[in-house]
């Protein structure tokens, strides 16, 4: 069967050229039953435009960038690939290639934006790890270069919901919020945050939700306390730092620690694990839902990721196709999406199995 072309979809709808260009490119300018023909001809024959036509027509490479981020310990970083795959997946939905890039810090990953801009002629940039006093924030609104973030701009003085770029988030507060009053309601008095260094903004927004329900659940001003007795533990990320400080917290009597990954929950479980036998270990909720968490049965916050991505290339292809543009409703620009707790019962692991019987 030979290949669909504008010119034969035309021809055997009885339409012009321009007309099926219309239904493509600009459907506002087609009749409902029009359009509907001929969307119906274009799924029927499998026809897909020309992507150089299309770029001389618009001016857009139809390429996106996005800075590869490296897995520190290979358990977090699950959650970038499944980013990146939703993210691709998305863009190509929508007629557009994502371009990866390396980048060893903020300011080379902007002396990048220059290069490409220059050289590949990238139509935008997706954005990540989002943190106070952000660089490339600035530098692309600065030279009016299309983004979208993953992650809100954190600053204590300024509404993210007023900021002058797109953004999507995930209310990481509001999932250690919760499962800290799930701890709560199975009895634990004593519960413990494991957490990295204050100044990151999305540590601190999960520390704040674990505070926020040790202040206004059963345990009156409980935030407080817990930090006057040791349980509220700043740390780096990672395995064995997860391992340390869940054996400060179990020493200063914690009997469930919440955690701001799942590196440091795995870190803490593994540790509580090889405790003498006595009172049972503490329980330990991760953060991210990883793969590793479920296949061992760790309770963690789960964030919507293949949501997260999709909400990202809806508002910024909105954006390069320029307003008015088309019958689409333009996404909202500034999302915060929530965040759930999954709760599981931890895995024998390590255990020797019972011999059969004869």
């Amino acid at each position: 069967m030979a290949k669909a072309t504008l010119v034969s979809l035309a021809n055997s709808l009885g339409v012009s050229r321009q007309t099926i260009s219309n239904a493509i490119n600009a459907p506002e300018r087609v009749k409902p039953a029009t359009l509907a023909r001929v969307r119906r001809a274009i799924d029927e024959a499998g026809y897909r435009p020309s992507a150089a036509a299309r770029q001389l027509r618009t001016r857009r490479s139809m390429n996106l960038g996005i800075r590869m981020i490296p897995g520190a310990d290979g358990i977090n970083g699950s959650i970038y690939d499944r980013f990146l795959h939703s993210l691709a997946e998305a863009a190509q939905e929508r007629g557009y290639r994502l371009t990866l890039f390396y980048a060893a810090s903020d300011t080379d990953e902007i002396e990048q934006y220059g290069q490409l801009l220059d050289v590949a002629d990238l139509d935008g940039f997706v954005l990540t790890g989002t943190h106070r006093d952000d660089e490339r924030t600035a530098w692309l609104l600065e030279h009016g270069v299309p983004f979208a973030t993953f992650g809100r701009p954190w600053s204590d003085d300024e509404d993210p919901f007023a900021s002058a770029h797109a953004w999507v988030d995930v209310d990481g507060g509001a999932g250690t919020e919760e499962a800290t009053r799930a701890l709560m309601a199975q009895g634990h008095r004593s519960i413990g945050f494991l957490g990295w260094p204050a100044g990151s903004g999305v540590g601190d927004d999960r520390r704040a939700g674990w505070r926020r329900a040790l202040a206004h659940g059963p345990l009156a001003d409980g935030a407080s306390r817990a930090a006057a007795a040791g349980l509220d533990i700043e740390t780096e990320d990672g395995v064995t730092r997860g391992a340390d400080g869940a054996a400060r917290l179990a020493g200063a009597g914690a009997t469930a620690i919440v955690c701001a990954s799942d590196s440091l929950a795995l870190g803490a479980l593994a540790a509580l694990r090889s405790r003498p036998a006595g009172a049972p270990p503490p329980a330990v909720v991760g953060f991210d839902d990883t793969p590793v968490a479920a296949a061992i049965g760790l309770s963690s916050v789960a964030q919507p990721i293949e949501s997260v991505a999709r909400q990202i290339i809806a508002v910024l292809t909105h954006g390069l196709a320029g307003k008015g543009g088309g019958t689409t409703p333009e996404p909202p620009r500034h999302v915060l999406l929530p965040a759930a707790f999954v709760e599981r019962t931890p895995h024998a692991l390590g255990t020797t199995p019972a011999a059969p019987s004869p």
